[in-house]
C-alpha cells in the first residue's frame, strides 16, 4: 500500500478526500460491485462523512477510482484507520491484481492530480481555465433554476438566503457532478 501524500497538508481544517485507486480481477467484478456498497455505507456511518464518488472503469478496465470525502482531515483519519475499513479490506484483497493506493487531498487538489507518476502536474493556467468554464455556466443556469421556487416562496429570495442557497447547488454540482466528468474528458489536454 501506498503511503498517502499528505505530510504538507496535517495542518490544514476543512474538507478532505480519500482518493483510493483499485485495479479488480476482470471476474471478481461483480463481487467487487457488491463490496463497493457495503463499503460505502459503512463509511458513511462515521463522523464527517460528506459523500462518496465513483468513477468505475470504462468497458473492459479494470481500475476503480473512489474518493471519499470528509469534512475533517483527522474525520478522514478515523475511517482510513478504522477496524471497519481494516476488516473491509481483509475481504476483497483476494479480486484485487495490486495492493491499494490511497492519497489524502483538501480542496480542489483532488481533480488536478495526475492520473499516474508518469505524468506531469497540470499547469495553473489550465487549472484556472477548467475551474472557471465549468463553474461560469452553473452561476447562469443555478440561478434560473430556483426562480420558480424563490417565486413560490420569497423568504427564500432574501438577500443573503439566495445567494448561500445558488453558493451550495454551485457547489454541489461541481463537487460531485460536474468537475469529475469534465476533468476525466480533458485529461489527455490537461495532463500532457
Amino acid at each position: 500500500m501506498t503511503e498517502p501524500q499528505a505530510a504538507s497538508r496535517h495542518s490544514q481544517e476543512g474538507g478532505v478526500t480519500i482518493r483510493i485507486h483499485h485495479r479488480v480481477r476482470p471476474e471478481a467484478r461483480d463481487r467487487y460491485e457488491t463490496w463497493l456498497r457495503q463499503i460505502i455505507e459503512a463509511a458513511g456511518r462515521y463522523a464527517g462523512h460528506q459523500g462518496v464518488h465513483i468513477l468505475r472503469p470504462q468497458a473492459g478496465g479494470q481500475d476503480y477510482e473512489i474518493a471519499v470525502r470528509f469534512a475533517s482531515e483527522a474525520q478522514a483519519e478515523r475511517w482510513r484507520s478504522s477496524d471497519d475499513r481494516r476488516e473491509l479490506m481483509d475481504d476483497i484483497r483476494d479480486v484485487l491484481e495490486q495492493d491499494e493506493a490511497v492519497e489524502i487531498l483538501s480542496g480542489i487538489d483532488y481533480w488536478f492530480t495526475p492520473p499516474t507518476a508518469a505524468s506531469k502536474q497540470p499547469v495553473r493556467w489550465k487549472q484556472w481555465l477548467v475551474t472557471t468554464g465549468v463553474i461560469w455556466p452553473l452561476t447562469i443556469l443555478v440561478p434560473l433554476l430556483w426562480q420558480p421556487v424563490f417565486s413560490v416562496l420569497p423568504w427564500l429570495d432574501t438577500w443573503g438566503l439566495r445567494h448561500g442557497i445558488i453558493a451550495a447547488t454551485v457547489v454541489a454540482l461541481v463537487v460531485y457532478v460536474v468537475m469529475p466528468r469534465v476533468v476525466r474528458l480533458v485529461a489527455h489536454w490537461m495532463f500532457e
